[in-house]
């Protein structure tokens, strides 16, 4: 069954009209969910929460000044130790919390085992902060 007139000559022509119909019943029904929607969003339980006053503590990590002159003696913060106190010092300072850096001073002239073995005993200690202290080209 066919819609239209008995008009033969506009019986192929498009139809130039839009139906609005279902764009309003599509605007309708978005209306109806957001007017149920809305006010479920705002609801909400009123709480009496505490309130606290404290300051964050802000602990400073200390740092560990290690030297190492051209002929392989070991400073730990300017006092000279032997190998095995300072691996005995790492793991004590690797407890600690928060982590203290270990600042590495190496002469030029430092045979570099002595470098690779600081840098090994301070990772066995635990300790994750190490960096290597230089001066600059003058």
């Amino acid at each position: 069954m066919a819609f239209g007139s008995f008009d033969n000559k506009s019986a192929g022509a498009p139809m130039a009209e839009i139906n609005m119909v279902p764009l309003i019943d599509v605007m309708l029904v978005l209306l109806v969910i957001f007017i149920v929607t809305a006010p479920l969003l705002t609801h909400s339980v009123k709480l009496d929460l505490p309130q606290v006053s404290s300051q964050v503590n802000q602990q400073k990590a200390e740092k560990i000044e290690f030297a190492i002159d051209a002929t392989g003696t070991l400073y730990w913060n300017g006092e000279p130790v032997d190998r095995a106190t300072a691996q005995q010092r790492f793991a004590a300072e690797g407890t600690k919390q928060p982590q203290p850096e270990v600042h590495l001073r190496a002469d030029r002239e430092a045979p570099y085992k002595y470098v690779a073995e600081v840098l090994a005993d301070a990772s066995k200690g635990g300790l994750t902060k190490v960096g290597f202290v230089s001066q600059p080209d003058q």
